[in-house]
């Protein structure tokens, strides 16, 4: 794949992701009641569903930054090298994931 092709590729991913982010930090409906209590109801249930959005955008802004690292690194010429030991990645890890910064190896 061309860099130009990787650069398409990782900005199509962005604008998903952005979109994606968007709607999950939407304010709540003004209607929605949020609290903990001792019984499950509606006021639980929004809760307990505005916890996994919190997390879900809290992933959605990690691979965010890691498609932005990736989109520098084409423009600065480091792309596809791992950015811990300096080999080269394998396309295939790229082509899997084209915003990875590491190879396997350095992968924690």
């Amino acid at each position: 794949m061309s860099p130009d092709q990787i650069r398409h590729l990782l900005k199509r991913r962005r604008a998903v992701l952005d979109a994606d982010l968007s709607r999950l930090t939407a304010p709540p409906n003004e209607t929605a009641s949020v609290s903990f209590g001792k019984r499950v109801g509606d006021g639980t249930t929004e809760a307990v569903e505005r916890l996994s959005t919190t997390a879900a955008a809290r992933s959605i802004s990690a691979s965010i930054a890691e498609i932005d690292r990736a989109i520098g690194r084409l423009d600065d010429g480091t792309y596809g090298t791992c950015e811990e030991c300096g080999v080269v990645i394998p396309a295939a890890r790229l082509e899997f994931r084209p915003a990875a910064n590491r190879c396997v190896t350095c992968v924690p």
